[in-house]
């Protein structure tokens, strides 16, 4: 075997170490020279140099997105808590000027903007803007769930997230989209196999473990720390909104195969039906919405949407579900008001309440109320003739949005669990035959209503 030259090797290894030098020299001539803004000298009032570096990654990039006409928004969950305090203080400022930076320059390893995706045209010039500017950049797309449905499961994909690094700190940018529901919604963040997983600290993102649903936004500009900033017009509202944002797509895979083994009912009564549910679903939840009243899709109405995405035709009501803690008195009346008469009133606010109300030609709507006790949740049901109460128990559960029949509603994040609780383990399986006393997994015998109560605990009209 032929001797390696030690000269060779070691002028091999000088040659390296002189590459890798000048390579150094370039990045920090052409991207970290503080001509691009990224070694920079302590912003006013901030704690350390590092502090400014956030606070100049910002400017940088609001001045990136300014020059290419993109309407960002803030909605960095930490920073805008700090605005919150201070909102009243910084929207009657005239300038926004402040002797310290206060806002930007709270130490984090990113700050997170959002994108309305109809007001973004030009993203290849954006992008190569951003790489002179010294930027690394990352684009995250999937699937466009919108194009999705029951005669295509699109393979188009939008991106859904960017994340633009600068020196120490980086930008979280979500797209966000608008939904048929009235609403928009932003994908989830779910990496490739391709990506650099130490990019950034994906799991420390405020947005992208889930999916997110949120009403349209309305922003106003305020300057912050000396920049002028979009941010939701209502941040209290924004905030909770967040904090309850989990979407949930419906199953268009599982509900293809479901119409396979059981054939869509495609007759006339069964459309007519589907029609007249959607208007009474969308007439409720305008109704509740209004009161500030949280609801979500309950019984066979979620069976509906979690089996086969769409309305069941022999269900022949809505149903819909409500914590008893939500509950208000001038439901009754606003629901007649809104042109539904009250068909029946069962059980009273402490125990087992119940409304059905009257929708057109037959369609009636449920509303049960839902209690909780240590370990599960449940709802009550009463039988009119004879006073027999009845008590349905779920596991206990979290709400999410999802979208249906073109509506931003809730149901239980645990949807399963919720449905086998009330079908059981062959929920898959459609019954027409269903009598709601004895035909439910979760339903328990639950005493007698007094016979001196059953003016009040029963009233039918």
């Amino acid at each position: 075997m032929q001797r390696i030259n030690k000269n060779v090797v070691l002028a091999l290894l000088t040659l390296t170490s002189s590459v890798f030098l000048l390579f150094q020299l370039y990045y920090y001539k052409y991207y970290l020279s503080p001509k691009n803004g990224a070694v920079f000298s302590k912003v006013k009032g901030s704690q350390s140099g590092q502090d400014g570096i956030q606070w100049h990654v910002i400017k940088k990039f609001l001045g990136l997105v300014s020059s290419h006409n993109v309407p960002v928004y803030l909605i960095d969950p930490l920073v805008l808590g700090l605005i919150h305090k201070d909102f009243e203080q910084l929207s009657s400022s005239s300038d926004g000027m402040s002797p310290e930076c206060k806002y930007f320059c709270v130490p984090r390893d990113f700050t997170t903007f959002a994108l309305l995706d109809k007001t973004w045209k030009h993203e290849v010039s954006l992008l190569r803007a951003a790489e002179k500017m010294g930027f690394q950049w990352l684009k995250i797309q999937n699937k466009d769930p919108r194009l999705e449905g029951m005669d295509d499961l699109s393979g188009i994909e939008i991106p859904f997230h960017y994340i633009f690094k600068l020196a120490a700190h980086a930008i979280h940018l979500v797209v966000f989209y608008e939904r048929s529901g009235n609403y928009v919604w932003h994908g989830p963040l779910r990496l490739k196999q391709n990506i650099d997983r130490k990019f950034v600290p994906f799991r420390k993102l405020h947005f992208g473990h889930y999916p997110g649903a949120y009403n349209k936004p309305e922003v106003l500009q305020l300057s912050i720390d000396d920049l002028k900033v979009q941010i939701p017009k209502n941040l209290s509202q924004f905030l909770e909104e967040m904090s309850h944002s989990r979407f949930l797509e419906c199953r268009y895979r599982e509900a293809r195969a479901f119409f396979q083994l059981y054939p869509d009912d495609a007759s006339l009564d069964a459309v007519e039906f589907r029609r007249k549910a959607k208007a009474l679903l969308h007439l409720a939840a305008l109704t509740l919405n209004n009161l500030g009243v949280r609801f979500w899709l309950s019984s066979g109405t979620c069976l509906g949407w979690y089996r086969q995405c769409s309305i069941i035709p022999y269900s022949k009501d809505v149903d819909l579900g409500v914590f008893i803690q939500d509950y208000r008195s001038d439901i009754i009346p606003a629901f007649q008001k809104a042109g539904l008469s009250l068909k029946h009133k069962f059980g009273k606010v402490k125990d087992s309440l119940e409304l059905s109300f009257q929708g057109e030609d037959g369609v009636k709507l449920d509303i049960f109320f839902f209690y909780e006790d240590d370990d599960h949740i449940w709802n009550g049901g009463t039988q009119a003739k004879s006073g027999k109460k009845f008590k349905y128990l779920f596991p206990k559960f979290t709400l999410c949005w999802t979208e249906f029949v073109e509506l931003k509603v809730h149901v239980p994040c645990e949807t399963l669990q919720y449905v086998e609780a009330n079908y059981g383990k062959d929920w898959k399986v459609p019954v027409k035959m269903w009598d709601w006393k004895s035909s439910p997994s979760n339903v328990q015998s639950n005493g007698m209503w007094p016979v001196d109560e059953w003016d009040d605990v029963i009233q039918v009209y």
